[in-house]
């Protein structure tokens, strides 16, 4: 039988790269076409020397496939994937460009009018553990973001218990490759090593995207969230701390109540290939390379709040792997497929 053809449109992104590395070991598809605007014409080896012995030329332009996925930034991932919509292939997006449900959302965040807002509402937001039933059906998938996937997989199963007031903290700490590979002042390597600093206090744009999840996740019951993003001088990695306050009477007090909060998490998440509830607070290392997302929740005795730390990688669980992981479902493969390598250590 056939493999399904796979093309990446902008594979000289670290996300699209990062596609192409899992995709190449994938067992159940072949990747036949990946583009770039820069170095179209080169061998993809010859632009990324790690792909040594792999037989890929980059083109201006995607050639005839089953699968896509865009890499493209914001706006110009729609442009490139609306009219591809008119055909056969099916696409996850892994920018941001269908990810948000109202349109007006867009101008004040990402700085453009959407040019197709009826598609907002027929995209599926693309995290496999809260739409899993949905991805399955659907011809466009919108990749989550690195910071709203492990935001929302740490709060997820306490929303949906309604064990916590409306009024939540996301702290979140990302390496450097979650910027692009765009050169910018930041994250030149004298400006960003040895140093940490928060950023976008103002408001984040994946600010609207973790809001609209839990929400929903809430029965449209209105949250305050904010939302805090720090870079540090590592490459890969998100560590998030979420803090909540309990609602009264929910869980009990003491030792007792921490394991009834495991509990809560242990069930939400026990038919998830890729979330591991821990038994200690998770390190970037521990999800290095890997498709896996680790979470340890627990309560502070002190002042009755929960504390939620996740862990990810930006690139893989917060970009490609995800968006493989979503691939599958659409395709009807089994879902870890190609996606079950450990993290990488040290």
């Amino acid at each position: 039988m056939a493999k399904t053809r796979v093309g990446i449109i902008n594979v000289t992104g670290y996300a699209g790269i990062e596609l192409a590395r899992l995709l190449c070991r994938h067992p159940e598809v072949e990747l036949t076409s990946v583009t770039g605007r820069s170095n179209a014409g080169k061998p993809l080896a010859e632009v990324f020397p790690h792909f040594a012995g792999i037989d890929l030329t980059i083109t201006p332009h995607l050639e005839a496939v089953d699968f896509i996925f865009s890499a493209l930034p914001h706006k110009e991932s729609a442009q490139e994937i609306i009219p591809m919509l008119e055909g056969e292939a099916k696409v996850v997006d892994i920018s941001a460009d269908f990810r948000l449900k109202e349109a007006e959302n867009y101008p004040r965040w990402y700085d453009f009018t959407h040019p197709a807002p009826r598609l907002l509402e027929e995209a599926v937001y693309g995290l496999p553990e809260l739409h899993r039933d949905m991805i399955v059906t659907e011809k466009l998938v919108a990749n989550p973001g690195c910071y709203p996937t492990g935001a929302i997989l740490a709060i997820a199963p306490a929303i949906k218990a309604g064990l916590v007031a409306p009024d939540i903290i996301f702290d979140s700490k990302s390496g450097i490759s979650g910027a692009g590979r765009t050169l910018k002042l930041n994250t030149h390597y004298s400006e960003a090593n040895e140093d940490t600093s928060a950023y976008a206090l103002e408001g984040h744009r994946h600010l609207p995207e973790i809001t609209q999840e839990i929400e929903a996740l809430a029965k449209k019951q209105t949250f305050a969230i904010t939302f805090v993003p720090h870079l540090v001088p590592m490459t890969r990695g998100i560590l998030t701390t979420a803090y909540a306050s309990l609602v009264p009477g929910k869980v009990a007090g003491g030792r007792t109540g921490e394991d009834e909060l495991v509990k809560y998490f242990e069930d939400f998440y026990q038919d998830e290939p890729f979330v591991r509830v821990v038994k200690s607070p998770p390190h970037t290392k521990h999800t290095l390379g890997s498709n896996y997302c680790h979470i340890f929740p627990t309560i502070d005795r002190r002042t009755g709040r929960l504390v939620v730390i996740s862990c990810i990688d930006n690139l893989v669980k917060g970009a490609a792997g995800q968006a493989i992981q979503n691939m599958n479902i659409m395709l009807g493969l089994p879902e870890t497929t190609g996606l079950e390598s450990l993290a990488v250590y040290p």
